[in-house]
């Protein structure tokens, strides 16, 4: 056997490794016939490879794609990341308000809940940071447990990128209907809004993946009942993500072929909704500004 064998000076350099020609070996790899010692061949369902061979097929080898087009990705961050800021956000709010119960007292919801009077004066900065407060404790618990059940799921599929593109199309959508459709007083805070963009976003999931959708249905069902019975939620926002959660996840997943055809229409169809969610906010903000006189 090739354990007892001691290679000539000629076999030795016509033999010697192609990665360190001052090792002698016997070997060689099944797939390119060079020879190659123990330590840089690898075992192959038929004989063994060199690691050069393994790395040209991992390069020439397509990526897996999922049906966003997205590739593989692992245990999701995001998520955790979004519930770790919202949850910082409420503990700034319950120190600098005195209270845990009554955090909506912090200056921090005065400078930034949505009030679409303020956001038509200039304050812009609301259509985001009112998606990161929360009025008391069970507002809190209720969104980051709906955001880590469905979020988790939605970014496995989509991948992170796209999860932040549906997440944040979300909340413009759910502060555009804010906008359109909300007291020019009234202050709206929470991330109901993005919430329902990734329920709107599951939905379209299942349906592409050929899923049963029961269950999601179920639960923008019962959600959707609860925001128009219950005084002091924010059915604007919940509708308005969730239309534009759904229709963001739809262009990911339906659009384009080839895959850098397919980033491109992508990427025009997130930037286009996104855009629209805007130029909405900014209609309301001059219609509320021409009422006002100003």
């Amino acid at each position: 056997m090739s354990a007892g064998w001691t290679p000539s000076a000629d076999e030795a350099e016509r033999a010697a490794r192609v990665r360190h020609p001052d090792r002698p070996t016997g070997l060689a790899c099944s797939r390119c016939d060079r020879p190659a010692c123990p330590d840089c061949l690898r075992p192959a369902p038929v004989g063994q490879h060199c690691v050069d061979c393994l790395a040209e097929g991992a390069r020439t080898t397509p990526r897996w794609r999922n049906v966003a087009g997205a590739s593989r990705t692992g245990k999701p961050v995001i998520v955790p990341g979004l519930i770790v800021a919202n949850v910082v956000v409420y503990v700034l709010t319950a120190v600098t308000a005195g209270s845990v119960m009554s955090n909506f007292r912090s200056p921090l919801f005065d400078a930034g809940g949505l009030v679409p009077l303020l956001v038509a004066d200039g304050e812009y900065w609301r259509i985001i940071t009112s998606g990161f407060l929360h009025i008391g404790p069970l507002h809190l618990a209720f969104n980051m447990y709906a955001l880590w059940i469905i979020g988790r799921e939605v970014e496995t599929v989509l991948g992170r990128a796209r999860f932040v593109a549906v997440y944040g199309v979300s909340m413009l959508g759910g502060a555009a209907a804010v906008m359109l459709f909300s007291s020019p007083v009234g202050a709206t805070a929470g991330a109901s809004g993005a919430v329902f963009g990734l329920m709107g976003a599951l939905f379209v999931l299942l349906r592409r993946l050929k899923l049963p959708t029961g269950q999601v249905v179920a639960v923008i069902a019962i959600n959707a009942v609860i925001s128009l019975s219950i005084q002091g939620i924010s059915w604007q926002g919940h509708l308005g993500g969730l239309v534009f959660g759904a229709a963001v996840t739809a262009a990911l997943v339906h659009l384009g072929t080839g895959s850098p055809q397919r980033r491109r229409t992508q990427l025009l169809a997130v930037s286009g909704l996104a855009v629209l969610a805007l130029v909405l906010i900014g209609v309301r903000a001059a219609g509320l500004l021409a009422a006002a006189g100003v």
